[in-house]
């Protein structure tokens, strides 16, 4: 099988990288890790002309972390550089859980979490706990520069709403507040280096044993990561006990209504998302007590 062939660009400045996308136009590939862009087009998914590399520009691989203010992951900050990272273990631990998951060693010292992001699979492993915890994304282009929430990025599977001249600079995640807590929980069919068949990650907000604020995201189950709006409202204001985070496990399996693909059919989905959830919400619960 011969592949077609493309430009490579390894710009040293952004701005010099965006310039880039805008010239080359249509076919032209931003690339951080490469791990999905080139198995795409090595089985022929995408035939790029130009692809233009993020590597070589300084202080996109940079982890920040302020206090009181929040989280910064460089848009080729790696998957493997986040995992490990004392901060993000202790202050984001379903952050470094979720990259420490994705797929396998030598991907997560390859593949970045914008990319993971970007390549918008809807089993994304880094999405669901970002989403929970608010995540925002920076993103400069040819018409300048915007903040985009991730809630608003998915447009189904692998299209988002970044136009053809933007390029996603970094993840913000906001600093959790006291007496809130956060969990990922993600379950695969086949076993861990193959695509999540069902994720949760979920992020309460206590006011002494009562829930004032939920975010409940379920991956890998429709077209785009799912929000779970009525599961959320059946928590707020109430405590978690297990009867509760049981029947809001079951609210979410009916909501998140999956689909049945190559990885799993609707029913077994439907049951691990009860379960993902229900045992999710009582860990983000036991940390949000945990967190004062």
């Amino acid at each position: 099988m011969t592949l077609s062939r493309f430009e490579l660009f390894s710009p040293q400045r952004l701005d010099d990288a965006v310039a880039l996308l805008k010239e080359k136009g249509s076919n032209t590939f931003v690339m951080a890790g490469g791990t999905d862009l080139l198995i795409k087009h090595r089985h022929q998914v995408v035939h790029p002309q130009a692809i233009v590399s993020l590597k070589k520009i300084s202080g996109l691989n940079l982890i920040s972390f302020r206090s009181g203010k929040g989280l910064t992951i460089g848009a080729t900050a790696l998957l493997g550089d986040v995992a490990r990272h004392r901060t993000i273990l202790r202050v984001y631990p379903s952050i470094a859980k979720a990259a420490g998951n994705t797929a396998n060693v030598q991907i997560r010292n390859m593949g970045t979490v914008v990319g993971n992001l970007c390549n918008a699979s809807p089993a994304a492993d880094n999405a669901p706990a970002l989403l929970a915890m608010n995540a925002e994304l920076n993103i400069v282009g040819s018409q300048g520069e915007r903040v985009l929430p991730l809630e608003d990025f998915f447009l189904g599977p692998g299209s988002t709403t970044l136009q053809p001249t933007e390029i996603v600079t970094s993840i913000f995640v906001p600093a959790p507040p006291p007496g809130s807590g956060t969990t990922y929980l993600h379950l695969s069919a086949r076993g861990r280096v193959d695509c999540s068949a069902a994720s949760a990650g979920v992020f309460l907000a206590l006011k002494g044993p009562r829930v004032v604020n939920a975010r409940i995201f379920i991956g890998a189950c429709g077209p785009t990561p799912l929000r779970m709006p009525k599961t959320e409202k059946k928590l707020i204001g109430n405590k978690v006990t297990k009867i509760s985070a049981e029947q809001a496990g079951i609210t979410a399996s009916k909501e998140s209504k999956p689909i049945s693909d190559v990885r799993a059919n609707e029913d077994y989905r439907s049951k691990m998302v009860a379960v993902l959830v229900k045992r999710a919400i009582l860990e983000a619960y036991q940390l949000a007590r945990e967190n004062k």
